[in-house]
């Protein structure tokens, strides 16, 4: 996926204006939310174990290296092949090569937000192998020729009507817009390529360190049809997604469902240990295991390397009201919302995404409803940081600032110009005491009307109060 995160102010106005969208993500704000709030008060001692999951992805990153290394050694005893990929280009060429010498022509893919991180789709069609997107939400967007616009329900923004027109053009079948009917109909047209693809792909949500073993979450089953029928598995995941042992896992599972769409439990866990043995009715007989750094290394030991508890749930962009509102195709790369806003100017360097951690409102939604507890809007707030002190900000945002912090540091300045700027505020609010257009934040006050001050300061307020006492 081309990373277009520059051009966010222009794709979020263009989201906003569309009809479809706004309808379609208002749906979705509701299933999300209330169902997560739902699922959470089942739970009584929940906050324990948000601060218990926390502190065990802490104790992970802490020793990162050993449990990567103990679980290579786990996973070559059990028959896996594990590859060390430091770059997305790396990670692609070692599953390109995997295909070309067991001469693949389809992989059936089971969705990996990794591989839409390095862009494999276009690097396996490229090299003449087929991928076939088997969650339906995945090819659902492949139809369109789209990337996800949400990690878990990627193809959320789309209508079923929609969905019924991208239908009727690929499988040329009468058009349908009953939902279990098309779901139906895509079940059919992915049944053959199941059956014979050459190679599965698969994601990882975790892997677990004492075992070896990968292991993916999903609410539609198509991952054991990927890993187990094909004779060749590959996995591609990120580096950080390892975890000590299965208990740990026993944890992270009661936080990830119930964080993502509001589920006490999801309804396929795969998990997969090394190749078909003798005696075994079904699995690969090749697997291997492809962990990727692209970036993500850049995290350990700086005030960035919180994010790396992530557990890829959703639940931050779920209830932000700036994801809300403009979808996931306006961040312009695979990580929308606040987790976006963090993790796609780390990655892509935040020159080419410096309007992504200002698209927050610091309403401090998606820190409360972190499972794993990420301080989300104060790593917006350091890259914000980072902008300024880089100076990639633009002049008339930079000089308005600097203007506001030579006042601010003055404190007879600043309270001249308050005492002004509150009395033209208030001639500016009119008769109706509202403030509709501000020179220089016209943008702001397009959609929203200002309330107009007083006239007087807090501090001619404070003093006439205590006069009168």
């Amino acid at each position: 996926m081309q990373v277009q995160s520059m051009h966010f102010k222009r794709n979020a106005s263009a989201k906003l204006n569309d009809a479809v969208l706004q309808r379609n993500m208002q749906k979705a704000k509701g299933k999300f939310v209330d169902g997560r709030a739902k699922a959470v008060s089942e739970v009584e001692n929940w906050e324990a174990i948000r601060t218990h999951a926390a502190a065990l992805r802490d104790q992970c990153l802490a020793n990162l290296d050993a449990y990567l290394l103990e679980f290579e050694a786990n996973a070559t005893r059990h028959g896996a092949v594990v590859h060390w990929a430091e770059t997305a280009a790396e990670a692609c060429d070692i599953i390109v090569k995997i295909a070309k010498e067991n001469g693949v022509a389809k992989a059936t893919k089971s969705k990996s937000m990794v591989s839409e991180e390095v862009n494999l789709n276009e690097r396996l069609e490229a090299a003449g192998i087929q991928p076939i997107e088997t969650d339906l939400g995945e090819y659902i967007l492949q139809l369109a020729g789209e990337p996800p616009s949400h990690i878990v329900a990627p193809a959320v923004h789309k209508s079923k009507e929609q969905v019924a027109d991208l239908f009727v053009a690929a499988h040329g079948k009468p058009r349908l817009t009953d939902i279990p009917a098309m779901t139906r109909e895509a079940r059919d047209a992915l049944r053959d390529h199941f059956l014979t693809a050459d190679m599965g792909i698969s994601g990882a949500n975790f892997i677990i360190a004492e075992t070896g073993t990968t292991l993916t979450v999903t609410n539609e089953g198509n991952a054991d049809m990927v890993t187990t029928v094909p004779r060749i598995h590959c996995v591609i995941t990120g580096v950080e997604k390892v975890i000590p042992t299965l208990e740990d896992f026993a944890t992270l599972i009661r936080l990830l469902p119930r964080s993502a769409v509001g589920q006490t439990i999801a309804n396929y866990l795969t998990l997969t240990t090394g190749t078909k043995m003798p005696g075994d009715q079904d699995g690969p007989e090749q697997m291997h295991i492809v962990l990727v750094d692209a970036g993500r290394t850049k995290f350990v030991g700086t005030d960035m390397q919180d994010m790396l508890r992530c557990i890829r749930c959703g639940a931050c962009m779920n209830h932000c009201p700036v994801y809300q509102n403009v979808g996931g195709h306006a961040y312009g790369w695979v990580y929308p919302g606040p987790m976006g806003s963090i993790l796609t100017p780390t990655y892509v360097g935040i020159e080419n995404a410096g309007d992504l951690p200002n698209a927050a409102t610091f309403c401090g939604e998606c820190q409360v409803v972190c499972p794993v507890k990420i301080p989300l809007p104060d790593l917006m707030r350091k890259l914000r940081e980072r902008q300024h002190d880089m100076r990639l900000r633009p002049w008339s945002e930079r000089i308005p600032m600097a203007m506001w912090a030579f006042a601010a540091k003055r404190a007879g300045l600043y309270a001249f110009l308050s005492k002004w700027g509150a009395r033209v505020g208030s001639w500016l609010g009119g008769r109706d005491r509202l403030i509709h257009s501000l020179p220089g934040i016209d943008g702001w006050t397009q959609g929203r009307d200002m309330p107009a001050p007083e006239g007087r300061t807090f501090r001619e307020l404070y003093v006439q109060r205590r006069d009168k006492q």
